[in-house]
């Protein structure tokens, strides 16, 4: 069976704040990455980030899958250690 095929990934966090700043985090990247079988799009309403991914096959939504869980997760690590840098400069 051939495409269009189309996922959305919903990707709920603890605080519109913190949606927020992922969602400016991989909202570059739209566009960026869309390949000639994958593109996606970015929403995001109060705490909820959303990308839908859509691909003309199950092999191209199932990297493109990948490739947005893996920008988010990223994303969501790097707001969650920008909190606990500590300064080493002494005095």
């Amino acid at each position: 069976m051939s495409g269009p095929h189309t996922t959305v990934l919903s990707v709920p966090f603890d605080s519109a704040e913190r949606a927020r700043r992922v969602e400016r985090s991989v909202r570059p990247e739209i566009g960026a990455i869309d390949g000639d079988r994958t593109t996606a799009t970015l929403v995001r309403e109060g705490d909820t980030v959303e990308i839908t991914v859509t691909a003309d096959d199950l092999v191209a939504l199932r990297a493109g899958c990948n490739t947005w869980l893996t920008l988010v997760g990223t994303a969501e690590r790097a707001d969650t250690g920008a909190g606990t840098v500590q300064s080493t400069r002494e005095g």
